[in-house]
């Protein structure tokens, strides 16, 4: 890799510069794990698989692999995962990305399946801080992760399987050149998702804006590729936190960015900051939007064959190549 570049957030390599910046040279030792990614869930589903309001991939490396959000119904990423032959018993880690169940609903039936593979599969579970705030309807009514009405019972069930949830309070590398961000400040957006839930504190009932919700940075010879579940806090702001952890470009955005019912001029502010940043590939699935998607990738000019809709089954190659599993 060929950037020289500052870093808060790094161990290799690392220079003390005047008793003040952290000097980072790095070398193609840095990318020694590359990471074949495929998506495991999303809307569109390729002939056999289970398409659903939901994300979920896979970075599979030699060294190490992590798991990237479980689906909505708990049983889609199983079906999926066994569909497209993909092994995850010897995956240990896994991502989620906020506590929405169509992230988290998977969760309990993976580790169910695979742990009786492998007693470590699927037993290390990163999650943001705030996650398991318990979330409220106005009327009082309690929504959780996992398709459970209680977090602290998600949070339970979960433990009853062996799993060990690790809470990120900022950037945190958790294998070879994949960074979480941990919460995103809110710079430049201030909260991109739903409304309706509410979080009870010591001031009463607030709405809830999805803190939690993070993102996973893959650092690769051309740049960041980062991969969000919905990118509750913005897409912008998420690009900025990868990129104070190593300022390098934002080269690829891969999964659900919530974009599908964005106003015309927040797609043009995004696509105007995606420009400035370098991207050049994108794989916009879930909630992205097809339309918001296709404007970015237009205003941009990037080629058809570094733009995709995603799929059950679509993949980014190690070499960061598209395969497209299904008519999109």
């Amino acid at each position: 890799m060929k950037y020289l570049t500052k870093a808060r957030f790094f161990s290799p390599l690392l220079t003390r510069c005047a008793g003040t910046l952290l000097v980072l040279i790095f070398s193609s030792a840095a990318l020694a794990n590359p990471y074949k990614i495929t998506v495991l869930a999303t809307n569109i589903s390729d002939y056999g698989g289970l398409g659903e309001w939901s994300f979920s991939a896979f970075f599979e490396g030699e060294k190490d692999s992590v798991l990237f959000d479980t689906g909505f119904k708990s049983d889609t990423v199983l079906h999926n995962v066994q569909h497209l032959g993909v092994d995850l018993s010897n995956t240990e880690k896994v991502v989620l990305s906020h506590f929405h169940s169509d992230h988290t609903g998977g969760l309990l039936v993976l580790r169910d399946y695979f742990g009786k593979i492998n007693p470590k599969a699927l037993s290390e579970v990163y999650i943001a801080r705030g996650f398991f705030d318990q979330r409220l309807t106005r009327e009082g009514e309690q929504v959780g992760p996992g398709l459970f009405a209680s977090a602290t019972v998600f949070k339970t069930e979960a433990e009853k399987r062996g799993i060990r949830f690790i809470e990120v309070d900022g950037p945190t590398e958790i294998a070879p050149a994949l960074w979480l961000t941990g919460p995103v400040p809110r710079l430049v957006e201030s909260y991109n998702g739903p409304k309706g839930l509410f979080i009870e504190t010591d001031e009463g009932l607030l709405p809830d804006t999805i803190k939690d919700d993070q993102s996973l940075g893959y650092l690769t010879e051309k740049g960041w590729l980062m991969t969000s579940g919905c990118g509750h806090s913005g897409l912008i702001n998420t690009g900025k936190a990868l990129q104070k952890v190593i300022d390098a470009p934002v080269y690829s955005i891969v999964g659900g960015f919530h974009l599908w019912r964005a106003s015309s001029n927040v797609i043009n502010q995004t696509a105007n900051w995606l420009q400035d940043s370098g991207l050049e590939l994108m794989m916009g699935g879930h909630c992205t939007g097809i339309a918001a998607a296709e404007s970015i990738a237009s205003q941009l000019g990037i080629p058809r064959s570094n733009v995709s809709h995603a799929a059950i089954g679509s993949v980014i190659t190690k070499d960061l190549k598209i395969i497209r599993s299904s008519v999109e």
